[in-house]
């Protein structure tokens, strides 16, 4: 992909002796948001963490905008734009909510500063409520509302979300959803990682699904919407 601001083709990955990748090709274009999807265990997490470098048992070529970060390490790929908000949130507990998103507030990798403070309290209207707060003192909802502004507060290109939603009360379920969408709507590269394929599907262009560490599904979200058996088959509904 030309437009590609990560691509991977042919991804292994270990944890120890166990092979948990299997030859996956993966891209992300400018622009796009890709639903990663997949049954517990097969991979998600697993694909994510070896794109972003965490994941130092991996095998094959991976770039970020053109660059080849094969090996590369975390780092190096949030410095070329690649924000990431993790599973269990990561917030800073003993930081209050302001100093949470000040510390990552920079320019992006071309310059821009979309994502001001401001901004990001526009998006989080029940953060700016609770400033002054230790990020130990938030709901789950908060804590991840935190941890997605912190993520746009680096300027990013593309921005990863694992599991975004997870054990969190509907309300605030459907709040983030709101949030990602109109991430999504201002243009940024978004990848989502979440448990409700049908959601996923309602707010993303393409779908990945992975089974046992390989792609089993690859499209459009519209196009694989209509092989409803397909889909049951690996995920399980």
């Amino acid at each position: 992909m030309n437009d590609a601001l990560i691509e991977a083709g042919g991804l292994h990955a270990w944890y120890g002796s166990s092979h948990v990748l299997h030859g996956v090709d993966f891209a992300l274009a400018r622009g796009e948001t890709v639903g990663l999807l997949g049954r517990n265990g097969m991979g998600k997490s697993t694909l994510i963490r070896s794109l972003l470098g965490h994941v130092r048992q991996r095998e094959g070529r991976i770039q970020v905008r053109g660059r080849d970060l094969s090996r590369g390490r975390p780092h190096e790929v949030a410095k070329l734009g690649i924000a990431y908000v993790p599973e269990g949130r990561g917030i800073f507990p003993n930081l209050t909510v302001k100093e949470n998103l000040v510390m990552t507030a920079r320019a992006g990798s071309q310059g821009q500063r979309d994502w001001t403070f401001e901004r990001v309290m526009t998006k989080f209207p029940r953060l700016s409520e609770r400033l002054d707060h230790l990020g130990s003192q938030l709901s789950g909802g908060e804590q991840q509302m935190l941890s997605i502004g912190r993520a746009l507060m680096t300027n990013p290109e593309a921005i990863i979300l694992d599991e975004a939603t997870e054990g969190l009360a509907p309300l605030i379920v459907a709040e983030i959803w709101r949030v990602i969408g109109e991430i999504r709507a201002t243009g940024l590269a978004t990848l989502v990682v979440d448990r409700n394929y049908r959601t996923v599907m309602a707010n993303s262009d393409r779908l990945v699904v992975l089974a046992k560490g390989r792609v089993v599904l690859a499209g459009r979200s519209d196009e694989l919407q209509r092989r409803p058996a397909e889909l049951g088959r690996y995920l399980g509904v």
